[in-house]
């Protein structure tokens, strides 16, 4: 069931009829997108719905087997990954991306210098004062000030958590691309995090895309929800609309709406 487009108004990124197949795997088949600009938008599905291969395709990690994206209104499908970072699309993983032996400014000051303006030399004094003054005006964003002198690898799992989105920030990106966020994240952590993750899309005027499996995080913070399965979208819409769906209730019966009940301990 793809072709569905998402949203009203303007849009900041488009896909069409975006495909990726592995041999004779179809992990993302057709789908038409549109993501609209300054909202909050949440991709759900199972395990092996293809979220996360979508990702791959909007960030530029991974090149479609057809099918286009189109970032404000220029086809960017075959550029570098490192050029969609340039034009504004931000991306975090699953599994934290850190340099474990370096301190929490050193690893935000060198996610600036890689989308930063070279331009003045990349190891100019001048250059590394506005890389370092960025990363700590991102640190007080995110909380981690007092955290700047530190060693990655000192911080509990829920500040590494933080320390990525700095480093996403720090970037300055348009779009936000989030892959399970609050995976690893102790249930008390996380409605303070998602809670900042909100906050700084709000202040920032950006645009946030989120694939998570809590759903009382989706539910609660979307604008508008896309429900993937198989490699297609299934349905999409606002939370009160994905939560009558009957087509999405019938998929995803014991799965999507256990863990909307309060009552199991999930979510």
């Amino acid at each position: 069931m793809s072709g569905i487009v998402t949203g009203n108004g303007s849009s900041i990124l488009e896909t069409h009829a975006l495909t990726r197949h592995f041999g004779g795997l179809k992990a993302v088949e057709g789908v038409d997108f549109r993501l609209q600009e300054g909202s909050f938008h949440s991709i759900i599905g199972p395990n092996g719905a293809g979220k996360t291969t979508f990702l791959n395709l909007i960030s530029g990690a991974l090149k479609p087997s057809r099918g286009r994206v189109v970032f404000r209104g220029r086809d960017i499908t075959h550029l570098p990954a490192h050029r969609y970072a340039h034009l504004g699309i931000g991306r975090s993983f699953q599994i934290t991306n850190l340099f474990p032996s370096l301190t929490v400014l050193e690893n935000v000051r060198l996610a600036a210098q890689a989308v930063g303006n070279h331009g003045f030399g990349l190891f100019n004094h001048r250059s590394h004062r506005v890389y370092e003054q960025r990363a700590l005006d991102v640190l007080e964003q995110v909380g981690l000030s007092a955290a700047a002198g530190q060693p990655v690898q000192a911080l509990p799992h829920g500040d590494k958590r933080r320390l990525e989105l700095a480093m996403l920030l720090a970037q300055d990106p348009d779009v936000l691309l989030l892959d399970e966020p609050t995976a690893g994240l102790a249930t008390e952590q996380v409605p303070a995090f998602m809670s900042l993750v909100k906050e700084l899309g709000q202040q920032g005027q950006k645009t946030v895309v989120l694939v998570e499996h809590n759903m009382s995080v989706v539910m609660s913070l979307s604008d508008r929800i896309s429900v993937m399965h198989q490699g297609e979208l299934l349905a999409e819409g606002s939370p009160g609309e994905i939560a009558a769906n009957e087509t999405v209730q019938n998929a995803y019966l014991g799965t999507l709406y256990d863990d909307l009940d309060p009552q199991n301990g999930r979510g």
